[in-house]
């Protein structure tokens, strides 16, 4: 079947579109993104189980390898990028290869590290499966691996050829995985678009429901939102450093976690709940739109509160390694209003760390 709807990325010297319907998993969508006559399709044991067999009946006029790693963001490290890499080796894969990333954003980041980085960079496809994969993680051309130290400490940027974003796959989503996602899509709507924001906040039930056009409006909206921050900055040296709002106090949670018991778009919940507090705390925004804020993330049974034991001070030792540290300052996305966020970096200590408290585990109701 052919996308219902279509957003075009332009990169420098490179476009790319974000194809977004039901029934993409066909050879007629797959095939004007690949350029050789090698594939290597990349899940994880959860999603061959369900995709597996039907994409590869696609592909199957290409010698098409696979490779099934782990599921879940404690595997996402260089240890699996090697069994990436022993893979396209073993199977003599060359630089005309094409390597397709079947899963949620851990597998669309590994694979994506690998393709950036074997044979110095071959293509590659997105086919997210999961609602923070296809609204986020597989957009914009971020790759990368976590380190004990700090999450996707380890990276390259490498857009992919295209993205097929099948909303069938939203069908067997599990309940908890969906509402990670929607996090994300909270995001896109807090930092540019104040019309989406009440847009989500009016059709909760229906998104809830997984209504399909209710899902494909909301999923292209947030792409676009995306694309657009993409399109501006690929590499994050300005504006694009706004898709991280909550994710510099999320990745600490992460870390702090291990990378095991949450998932990322929950805390990237409770750092969005917490950058909210920070902004109320600076007098950018609003009691009622920080109430607001927290309902919507709640709706979806997201966290608002950090996990049990865990400290102010762990969070400014683990937010040392954050990427997003400028000459040893730390950088906050916030917000001046719902669909303003802002880059901070001058800000009172005591504002920061009494935000943080706020939303301290003792403080949940």
């Amino acid at each position: 079947m052919t996308a219902e709807k279509v957003i075009q990325l332009r990169i420098q010297q490179h476009t790319y579109p974000v194809l977004i319907g039901h029934g993409l998993f066909c050879r007629e969508n797959f095939s004007p993104y690949i350029a050789g006559r090698q594939v290597l399709l990349v899940t994880n044991a959860t999603l061959a189980g369900l995709y597996l067999e039907e994409i590869k009946e696609s592909l199957a006029d290409y010698r098409c390898d696979q490779i099934i790693l782990p599921d879940g963001e404690s595997h996402k490290n260089l240890a699996n990028i090697e069994q990436i890499y022993h893979q396209l080796l073993r199977q003599q894969h060359g630089r005309d290869t094409t390597m397709i990333a079947l899963g949620g954003g851990v597998v669309g980041d590994m694979a994506g590290f690998a393709a950036a980085t074997y044979q110095r960079g071959v293509a590659f496809l997105q086919v997210p499966t999961t609602l923070l994969a296809q609204v986020d993680a597989a957009i914009g051309g971020k790759t990368g691996v976590n380190h004990p130290l700090g999450k996707n400490m380890i990276g390259a940027f490498h857009q992919p050829e295209a993205v097929l974003i099948n909303l069938d796959s939203l069908v067997s989503l599990p309940e908890r995985e969906f509402n990670a996602g929607m996090a994300e899509v909270i995001k896109a709507a807090l930092l540019a678009d104040q019309d989406f924001f009440a847009w989500l906040i009016a059709q909760q039930q229906r998104i809830k429901a997984r209504d399909p056009q209710i899902l494909r409006d909301m999923i292209a909206k947030a792409c676009q939102i995306k694309a657009e921050i993409v399109m501006q900055d690929e590499k994050e040296k300005g504006v694009r450093a706004l898709l991280n709002l909550g994710h510099t106090f999320g990745h600490a949670i992460e870390t702090w976690l291990n990378y095991q018991t949450w998932l990322h778009g929950e805390a990237v919940a409770t750092g969005i709940a917490i950058a909210a507090c920070f902004s109320l705390q600076m007098q950018w925004l609003q009691a009622k739109e920080y109430q607001s804020i927290l309902q919507l993330l709640q709706a979806f049974d997201l966290p608002v509160h950090v996990p049990d034991k865990m400290q102010v001070h762990d969070f400014l030792r683990l937010m040392q390694h954050d990427k997003k540290v400028h000459q040893g300052k730390l950088r906050f996305i916030l917000l001046k209003g719902v669909g303003n966020a802002v880059i901070c970096q001058q800000f009172p200590q005591g504002v920061l760390q009494q935000a943080i408290e706020q939303h301290s585990a003792k403080n949940a109701s």
